[in-house]
């Protein structure tokens, strides 16, 4: 599967925000998150452990998601929940990040978009099947809950 950069290594979901100092704007800013790419390897170690609170931690209040295996966009954390919750219920969940097609760009200091090619792996009838997947993610990380927008959708087989 996925494997992290060691400085990620332990329960680091037990956040603190540091204070980083901003000299263009002469501000502090508190950071609950160091990069936008330790988000997303957060999001991708919660779903590989199937626990759909842990998950669904790192979405705001405010949060789209528009999943995977589901045709319904979802605007609530009850319903974050839900979907993580019964994707968390499939044997064998996994997830794993195919870094060299990762996209960053970045609107400011804190609020971050990423996009690239993840694949969901899990069981169906008995059998380890891969999904690859396109997903984008807008985060802003000087908040606890930093997702504030999850697209993520199949590839598509080609035409011919």
């Amino acid at each position: 599967m996925f494997t992290f950069p060691s400085t990620l290594a332990g329960p680091s979901w037990l956040l603190v925000p540091t204070e980083y100092y901003n000299g263009k704007q002469n501000v502090r800013t508190m950071m609950y998150f160091k990069t936008a790419e330790e988000v997303l390897f957060q999001w991708v170690s919660r779903v590989c452990s199937g626990n759909a609170d842990d998950i669904t931690a790192l979405y705001n209040e405010s949060a789209v998601l528009i999943p995977t295996f589901s045709p319904h966009t979802v605007t609530s954390l009850e319903g974050i929940r839900n979907y993580f919750g019964q994707l968390a219920s499939r044997d064998g969940l996994g997830v794993r990040l195919h870094n060299k097609a990762l996209r960053k760009h970045s609107q400011c200091e804190t609020l971050h978009t990423l996009s690239g090619i993840y694949s969901f792996e899990f069981e169906v009838d008995q059998v380890l099947l891969s999904f690859p997947s396109r997903f984008t993610f807008v985060m802003d990380i000087s908040l606890s809950t930093p997702i504030l927008h999850h697209h993520s959708s199949q590839v598509p087989r080609n035409l011919s």
